[in-house]
């Protein structure tokens, strides 16, 4: 990737939030499934004392630049 397309890079971003009651293996799952179909990467994961996960995904959308010849 060059640096021209660095800059026109921007990051979507999607907050899951995982009841307490979910397993290891669901919560796993969930995360699994938006890596490999929607290209979503972890962006941060809070643990709130109730036991609620958030998980904050992100994916890079890049813009196209048209050139000019």
């Amino acid at each position: 990737m060059n640096a021209q397309s660095r800059r026109a890079a921007t990051w979507e971003y999607v907050t899951i939030t995982i009841a307490r009651s979910a397993s290891k293996a669901e919560y796993h799952q969930k995360l699994v499934e938006a890596a490999e179909i929607g290209t979503w990467e972890v962006r941060r994961v809070l643990v709130f004392p109730d036991g609620t996960r958030r998980v904050t995904l992100r994916r890079r959308q890049v813009r196209v630049v048209a050139t000019v010849n």
